[in-house]
This record gives structure tokens, C-alpha cells and sequence, in this order.
């Protein structure tokens, strides 16, 4: 397993990953199977989507931020319902294929860690399934 470690700097963040999870494949010499990317905080979510026009990325934070907004009228404590609301909608997980030591995303796919409570400190567990 390799453990990614990102730092966010604000509350919704969508960090792209893509360039880590290339540079993971090369350094462990991953070859032919499934790659599992998945992260373990229930405010956050890994999701594949265009990383050619980065305001893709903004659009999507803003379309969640405008249908799932910070409620008072949620119950839980933290305050942060919307953050576990977007999190269970987008999924804590992703899979790639990985084919002769390549990452087999589309031309314009990339992998996005989508923060919605931070600033923060989180991980990316990513496992490698070979073929």
C-alpha cells in the first residue's frame, strides 16, 4: 500500500492527484491490474472527472456548494452535515486500470480529492490489485 498525504487550505478544495498516482505506479513498479485509490474521512471523496479545464472542477464544487449548502437546521453537532452529505454522493473510492506500467485514464480524466471540511490534513490509501 502507499499513502498519500495532501494538505487542503480552505473548506471545499478539489485537489487534483493525478500527477501522484503516476509517479506512485512508476516508484513501485506497478505493472498490469486495478488501482484502488480510497480515502478514509467521511468530510471528504475521490472522484474522476476532466482535469484539462480546471474550471470543470470549480463548477462542480459550486453546483454541490449551491444544492447542499451549510444547513443550521442540520442536526449533527459539527456542524458539517453538508461536508458527510457530499462525501456519501461522490464516494470515499476510486478504481483505475493500470496496463504496462500506465495509469489507462481517458485524455482527459484525472483524479480529484474532493475536501468539503478543511482545512485539513488527510490521506489517500492507494492499493495496487495486479492482474
Amino acid at each position: 500500500m502507499h499513502v498519500l498525504t495532501l494538505h487542503s487550505h480552505e473548506r471545499t478544495q478539489f485537489i487534483e492527484i493525478t500527477r501522484s498516482l503516476h509517479e506512485a505506479v512508476r516508484e513501485n513498479g506497478w505493472k498490469d491490474g486495478i488501482l484502488l485509490a480510497f480515502t478514509p474521512h467521511t468530510t471528504a471523496a475521490l472522484t474522476i472527472n476532466e482535469n484539462a479545464d480546471p474550471d470543470v472542477a470549480v463548477d462542480l464544487q459550486h453546483f454541490l456548494k449551491s444544492r447542499i449548502p451549510a444547513d443550521p437546521s442540520f442536526r449533527h453537532m459539527e456542524g458539517n452535515s453538508d461536508a458527510h452529505i457530499k462525501s456519501s454522493l461522490l464516494g470515499c473510492s476510486a478504481q483505475m486500470i493500470v496496463a504496462r506500467g500506465a495509469l489507462q485514464l481517458g485524455t482527459w480524466q484525472g483524479l480529484y480529492f474532493c475536501e468539503f471540511d478543511g482545512p485539513r490534513q488527510r490521506q489517500v490509501y492507494l492499493q495496487f490489485c495486479p492482474a
